[in-house]
């Protein structure tokens, strides 16, 4: 008997591995958090980096905007967008790493890759460019902002799925959050959990399971080990 929510998974090999952004290949949550914070205090909605990780983290700027306006009673400046995105910007340029060892790991890959990420096109590149990472992926970059839902809906795996001519089913999903992971499960496509950004704290990866990933890891070294051990799992519950 197949489990249930995840009877579309098939097993290895993998055809196309699709690559979260922020948090996964490039180390800028515990920067984005805390420049996200600053600039909502700033403009009267109080509010820790650590809140925004807890609360935000994974979503898209639009709804982390929705819920905030919502609770404020009151829509944000028109100029805030402009002036986080030159906030974050301004720090990345100092000082966002790729995360350790993503360039080799992703040499190592054999299949198509792409990058599905809750940030917005310019964001993406910037982040990419900066890291050395943009020419690995380009073209094939998708955004929330090109789908109606953000994660954790599955609209943009979906979409991205469909760009690179793939099934869901052939997907795996490298996530380090949990609306991500159950936006990747949504979409019926396995995921695997990292949890070695410089944001992740202990219990992230229980919490990451717990939301549908199949396996967690918290070294990119440890990636080929880990769409192994996710195709073996995967496997198993196609049989089951």
């Amino acid at each position: 008997m197949r489990a249930a929510g995840r009877e579309q998974i098939l097993s290895a090999p993998f055809d196309l591995i699709i690559f979260d952004c922020d948090g996964v290949l490039v180390d800028s949550e515990v920067i984005s958090c805390r420049v996200h914070a600053e600039l909502l205090t700033a403009h009267g909605y109080p509010i820790s980096s650590e809140q925004v990780r807890a609360r935000f983290l994974g979503r898209s700027a639009r709804e982390a905007n929705l819920e905030i306006e919502s609770e404020l009673g009151r829509a944000l400046p028109d100029e805030f967008d402009a002036l986080l995105k030159a906030a974050l910007f301004r720090e990345f340029a100092a000082t966002l790493e790729a995360t350790p060892h993503i360039h080799a790991t992703l040499a190592a890959i054999a299949q198509p890759v792409c990058v599905a990420s809750s940030g917005t096109p310019e964001k993406i590149r910037n982040s990419l460019t900066r890291t050395g990472l943009y020419d690995r992926f380009a073209p094939h970059i998708f955004s929330a902002t090109q789908v109606r839902n953000g994660k954790p809906a599955p609209d943009l795996f979906l979409y991205a799925a469909s760009q690179m001519g793939t099934a869901p089913s052939r997907c795996l999903v490298i996530e380090d959050s949990v609306p991500g992971i159950r936006a990747a499960r949504a979409a019926g496509m396995a995921a695997v959990g990292f949890h070695g950004g410089s944001h992740c704290r202990p219990g992230d990866a229980e919490a990451l399971r717990g939301a549908g990933a199949l396996a967690t890891f918290n070294d990119m070294r440890q990636l080929p080990a880990m769409m192994a051990q996710a195709a073996d799992i995967a496997e198993n519950i196609a049989s089951a």
